[in-house]
């Protein structure tokens, strides 16, 4: 699981049927400080999650599924929450 920003949507015309009608979006994980990295995912959204948000993502093949309701299906990663805040402790 990661925080990371959303930074755009993928298209798919054609798509496997458990992607059917879902939205796909593009995430870059963030760094402790907020930072985004340059490491993607096309994540599965199911919060209504829009470019720019801060959310939260489940980067694991099976609790992705699960949280979908598949079994099997080829998904990795899901968008689960849109992040209000984040705080550190030192």
């Amino acid at each position: 699981m990661y925080i990371g920003k959303v930074i755009g949507t993928v298209v798919a015309t054609i798509k496997i049927s458990h992607l059917e009608g879902r939205k796909l979006l593009m995430v870059d994980q963030l760094d402790l400080q907020g930072q985004e990295t340059g490491d993607y995912d096309i994540a599965v959204d199911v919060v209504q999650a829009g470019i720019g948000d801060t959310v939260l993502v489940i980067d694991e093949g099976n609790g992705a599924r699960q949280i979908l309701g598949l079994d099997p299906g080829a998904i990795r990663a899901v968008v689960v929450g849109v992040v209000d805040e984040v705080t550190l402790m030192n």
